[in-house]
């Protein structure tokens, strides 16, 4: 049996107890009061991001975890980590990819990724799931449901919970892509939940926004909205095997020609719609090569690098707003006030456009929104 005192990195649960044993079916281990725990090890951001940029998956798990967490003694580790990351970013191709309940988004993801592994791309799959409204974590597990894709050594899969937040977008994302792209990763994808008109903060955050249809089941009503159409640059009618392949032609003519009725600026790229199957595999290849050629055209365009501006704007407005809701939270004094307006405001004492404006005087700001000076 191997001895504590031979593992440099365990320790003892209880060590100022004789280390006893005991026998289990047979065999001598450890008695479970003297079981061995792990020594906690401090990570420099510094290390962290040696590590990631060497392509460790461990680390990168850890990074995201680190980036991910809320906790204020972690925020400034994570800044340094992406301080140090971001210029061995911005090289992967960012896709996202959302669709109306049922598309089947993430059998689509295990097959496109299938094939862009096999084609020697190393993948990134950033799986948002739903959030359970009890414990705030991952209910439905996307990486058990990209078996194929799980199992090949070029995919990482970071699954995570939305948290509640808008657009089905775990909070940290933003920073996630940047950390994939600095361990190498050539290609990410971004899944949401699909929750409707509210992707269009995914859309803020890649190059590419891909949409998964269905039809037959008349979800293809859902896709015939100006708003959703003007976030795809492709969309892909899904499930288009079977009997329902000949109902997913149909909704592929439907689409574009609602479609026809966007003027897209002149020169720019016209959305595409194609018909796919996740199942079969059918039009998966298809569907790759339009996104190919979707950024050929936007590198020659000008438009890849414009939206790539526009998304590093759009990442610093969100934690520009992040930071004013969090400055308001560390505002001293305010919670027996905050505790006595919403319960006026929950009982229908105080309408809550008051009840707001009472709590940005009390905290500094101006009802125009401009920061007051400290008292």
């Amino acid at each position: 049996m191997t001895n504590a005192s031979s593992r440099p990195d365990w320790v003892p649960a209880d060590a100022g107890r004789e280390f006893t044993t005991h026998v289990v079916e047979g065999k001598t281990a450890p008695a479970p009061e003297n079981r061995l725990r792990r020594r906690r090890v401090v990570e420099t951001p510094e290390a962290l991001a040696a590590a990631i940029g060497t392509g460790d998956r461990g680390a990168l798990a850890r990074g995201i975890t680190l980036i991910e967490s809320r906790a204020a003694t972690h925020r400034a580790a994570a800044d340094t980590l992406l301080r140090l990351l971001t210029p061995l970013a911005g090289g992967a191709m960012r896709v996202g990819i959302t669709g109306v309940p049922g598309a089947g988004k993430s059998t689509f993801i295990d097959a496109l990724g299938v094939l862009l592994c096999d084609r020697g791309r190393k993948l990134a799959v950033l799986s948002v799931d739903p959030s359970s409204p009890v414990t705030h974590g991952s209910i439905l597990g996307d990486k058990t449901r990209m078996e194929a894709l799980s199992r090949l050594s070029n995919a990482f899969i970071r699954p995570s919970p939305s948290g509640g937040e808008l657009g089905g977008v775990a909070r940290r994302t933003r920073e996630t892509i940047v950390l994939c792209e600095a361990a190498g990763f050539d290609t990410v994808i971004v899944e949401t939940v699909g929750v409707g008109q509210s992707e269009v903060l995914v859309r803020g955050m890649v190059d590419c926004f891909l949409v998964l249809m269905v039809a037959g089941t008349g979800d293809e009503l859902q896709g015939i909205k100006k708003g959703i159409l003007e976030l795809a640059d492709i969309l892909s009618v899904n499930k288009a095997d079977g009997d329902n392949k000949a109902r997913a032609e149909a909704a592929r003519r439907e689409f574009s020609r609602a479609l026809h009725y966007l003027s897209p600026p002149a020169g720019a790229w016209q959305p595409q719609v194609l018909t796919c199957s996740a199942l079969s595999g059918e039009g998966i290849a298809a569907v790759w090569s339009m996104m190919e050629n979707f950024f050929d055209a936007g590198r020659t365009s000008g438009e890849f690098a414009f939206r790539r501006q526009e998304q590093a704007q759009t990442w610093l407005d969100a934690l520009v707003m992040e930071g004013l809701r969090e400055a308001y939270a560390r505002r001293s004094g305010l919670a027996p006030l905050l505790a006595e307006v919403e319960a006026q405001v929950r009982s229908g004492q105080l309408p809550a456009p008051e009840g707001a404006r009472r709590l940005l005087d009390a905290a500094g700001f101006s009802v125009a929104g401009v920061v007051e000076p400290d008292a």
